[in-house]
């Protein structure tokens, strides 16, 4: 089969064959039929995250946010069929944990990370192990289109979790969203679905445009002569909820200094060599304001289901994000084109039929 396979970091990634997969005992393979590009995988690309011990391996398949379909069931499987329609979250649990247990298997102790660890090859494949299948499996909605499910993608879900789950958001609070690319504008969507009041923030009219179409109610272009957090403060008193959703140090702080007291800040963006996984916060400042910092990572697979039925009802509609569909082919020029900052929205490889 087909893959993208990192060979040399920040080098283009090689379109190879490689063998297929085939089913452990609780896993399955599903036939990708479509995979988001994401910036992390742009991170992994460029070779981020050693600091975190973090650092995904030479020879690694990239891609983590897949749809498709089940082509071969480990004998052990018993809620997965073949033909089933699924989708697949990156953060892999194993189901066992206490973590996973308690509805967090996003953070489970012996989880592994779809397309950023060699145990976990990815999908940018043309085929897919699912491991312990019956737990992270999530069973896709026949209207709920491949594309629109890798639109899903860990960008959309993540920032789902961290608004319903992290974040304590009430509707007609204002929540700003700092950096507008494909988990920004996913948190503009959930934000303004679940209720909110959406600013968002980017150094881009073109993306503030977007981010208007899919729910916020003000923009805030990030220019050399703008201060974010002060224009915030002034037009709102102050943000509930603010989100980085880029992960640079100066989106970080801006998004601290933009709360209100009693704030929250969510922290989605992942840091580049520049900030080596740390950044420097105003403590005494946040002590007294009473400011909460909240970390969030990807969404238990066992709260799938509140995704997919707001799906079903048109309440969230990933699809709106998605601006271009590539090949796999085309994969290698989509993520040296996230250096600049030159895609918009989420793209999404879509793999042919006879595949």
């Amino acid at each position: 089969m087909k893959a993208a396979v990192l060979r040399e970091y920040g080098e283009p990634l090689s379109i190879e064959e490689v063998p297929e997969p085939t089913p452990d005992p609780h896993g399955v393979v599903i036939k990708t039929e479509a995979c988001g590009i994401c910036r992390s995988d742009w991170h992994a690309w460029q070779g981020h995250g050693e600091w975190a011990d973090d650092q995904v391996p030479i020879g690694q398949i990239l891609g983590h946010e897949p749809a498709g379909r089940v082509v071969a069931v480990g004998e052990q499987v018993r809620d997965i069929g073949e033909g089933d329609r699924i989708a697949v979250p990156f953060n892999l649990g194993r189901g066992h944990c206490g973590y996973c247990q308690n509805g967090h298997g996003n953070v489970c102790e012996n989880g592994i990370a779809l397309g950023f660890e060699e145990a976990a090859p990815g999908a940018f494949a043309e085929r897919v192990h699912v491991p312990s299948a019956d737990y992270n499996a999530v069973h896709l909605p026949e209207s709920v289109s491949p594309v629109e499910m890798a639109g899903l993608g860990c960008r959309f879900v993540t920032a789902y979790h961290a608004l319903a789950h992290r974040a304590d958001l009430t509707p007609g609070d204002w929540v700003a969203v700092h950096g507008c690319g494909g988990v920004g504008l996913s948190a503009v969507h959930v934000a303004d679905a679940l209720g909110a009041n959406v600013i968002a923030v980017d150094l881009d009219a073109d993306k503030l445009d977007r981010a208007r179409d899919l729910g916020a109610d003000e923009t805030v272009l990030a220019d050399a002569e703008t201060d974010v957090p002060t224009t915030i403060q002034a037009r709102l008193g102050g943000a509930d909820v603010s989100i980085d959703a880029l992960g640079i140090a100066e989106t970080c702080r801006n998004s601290i200094d933009c709360l209100r007291p009693r704030g929250q800040h969510v922290q989605l963006g992942l840091t580049t060599d520049a900030e080596r996984g740390e950044v420097s916060l105003p403590t005494d400042a946040m002590t007294m304001r009473e400011i909460t910092f909240l970390g969030s990572r990807g969404m238990p697979p066992s709260r799938y289901d509140e995704l997919l039925r707001m799906l079903e009802r048109d309440t969230l509609s990933p699809g709106k994000l998605v601006t271009n569909t590539v090949s796999l082919a085309e994969v290698p020029d989509r993520l040296a084109a996230m250096n600049d900052f030159e895609t918009s929205g989420i793209e999404v490889v879509e793999f042919s039929a006879s595949s």
